[in-house]
């Protein structure tokens, strides 16, 4: 029983050394006021070592427009939209960054230019996620600060994603951390989000 016990804990904690991530970061603190209607900075790097600035011009402006168009009817299609507005923003933040990310974090890649943890993810996707907000895109939600889960000693380690809060006052999480960039992100009920990442598992508890 020890022995498996210790050897759960060393496995969580090389996946913590990978991939831990806390609810916001110190290079990039403010990272709200860096969002405009023109231009997003990108972070990736490990806890936003890297900005790269993505700018947003008319063509990227008609394209969110169009996609968001969607999910006018209600918030369930306004979250389908928002995940198809997930995809093109990646797609068009690897075009500025150069890399194309695959999911989750890579083991000994901090400082690497264009490779993400979930500091980045969730950053990048809270700045698309005001962007669209500061355009009036949004009409069944908006967005609130970054939450965490995981402490280590409940099996899980630290992992961040953006938040979106309903009219109806639920709140939802909006993860792109383990789907490779340019792929949908996961958006949850944040009692269902809290809930996983066991062993670093995104399965259903």
């Amino acid at each position: 029983m020890l022995q498996r016990k210790l050897l759960a804990a060393t496995v969580l904690a090389v996946s913590a050394a990978a991939s831990a991530c806390t609810s916001s970061s110190n290079n990039y603190i403010g990272a709200e006021a860096q969002v405009r209607t023109e231009r997003i900075y990108v972070c990736s790097g490990f806890n936003c070592h890297f900005k790269t600035r993505l700018d947003l011009g008319a063509a990227d402006a008609g394209r969110f427009a169009q996609i968001m168009a969607a999910g006018v009817a209600s918030a369930q299609a306004e979250r389908a939209a928002i995940a198809n507005s997930v995809r093109y923003y990646e797609k068009r933040a690897g075009q500025a960054i150069g890399v194309i990310d695959d999911g989750k974090s890579v083991f000994g890649a901090s400082g690497e230019l264009g490779q993400m943890d979930c500091i980045d993810e969730s950053t990048n996707t809270r700045s698309l996620l005001l962007y669209l907000e500061r355009r009036g895109l949004l009409k069944h939600h908006v967005v609130l600060s970054n939450v965490s889960r995981g402490f280590f000693i409940d099996g899980r380690y630290p992992h961040s994603t953006a938040v979106l809060r309903d009219r109806g006052g639920k709140e939802w999480a909006v993860d792109s951390w383990y789907a490779p960039m340019a792929d949908a992100p996961d958006i949850l009920p944040m009692e269902q989000w809290l809930r996983r990442g066991v062993m670093g598992s995104n399965a259903p508890v």
